[in-house]
């Protein structure tokens, strides 16, 4: 028994070794639009398509349900109908350009409370500053979908993220989601009040 104990703590910790080293090397990054209403957004739902966000495999549950805890825990919910937000999500293989912008901290730009508009006057609107990045080795990345005006408000992504086969491929993807959405530290207003979300009408459940 003391033989079957030790080979198994053996195997986790060459599992845990494994994971840390094929996450260790991650470039973890985002971007944001400055006509994002991000003051505003309260629920979500994720894209339907083809890849990995229509997966019904452990690989595509795991993304889900990684993303689903971390908007959860910031006062989001999921919804059926009617959400504010949709979220993608995407696995590159390989190397990839990618371009990208140079920016503030999002939570810094949203206390500085100027976000943009149609109507906003060109000369008072802020310039991007676009950077090419090359992400290697394979990327994930994540989107955040305005509803209203489908234009994506945001994208944060993960460079450098090797997925194996079983269940190590899920401890990876899910600690690169965690990676992730660590840049987008956004709480709902009445989760930063200490009150929590509404539930939506009958007419419009959650999942």
């Amino acid at each position: 028994m003391l033989r079957i104990i030790n080979s198994l703590s053996l195997i986790g910790l060459v599992a845990a070794l494994a994971a840390c080293m094929t996450t260790r090397e991650a470039k973890v990054d985002s971007d944001y639009s400055y006509r994002g209403n991000f003051r505003h957004y309260r629920t979500y739902d994720f894209v339907t398509g083809s890849g990995l966000t229509a997966d019904t495999s452990r690989l595509g549950t795991s993304v889900r349900e990684a993303i689903q805890q971390r908007l959860s825990a910031q006062g989001y919910r999921l919804a059926r109908r009617r959400p504010d937000m949709l979220v993608n999500f995407r696995v590159y293989q390989g190397d990839m350009n990618f371009h990208g912008f140079a920016q503030e901290d999002l939570t810094q730009w949203i206390k500085r409370n100027i976000e943009e508009t149609d109507d906003t006057p060109k000369e008072e609107r802020q310039g991007y500053q676009p950077v090419r990045l090359l992400l290697a080795e394979g990327t994930l990345l994540v989107t955040l979908i305005d509803v209203k005006t489908n234009r994506a408000v945001w994208n944060g992504y993960a460079s450098g993220v090797s997925v194996p086969e079983g269940p190590m491929g899920e401890i990876v993807l899910r600690r690169s989601v965690r990676s992730i959405l660590d840049r987008y530290r956004v709480f709902t207003e009445e989760f930063a009040n200490g009150s929590l979300p509404r539930t939506e009408s009958s007419g419009e459940s959650d999942r």
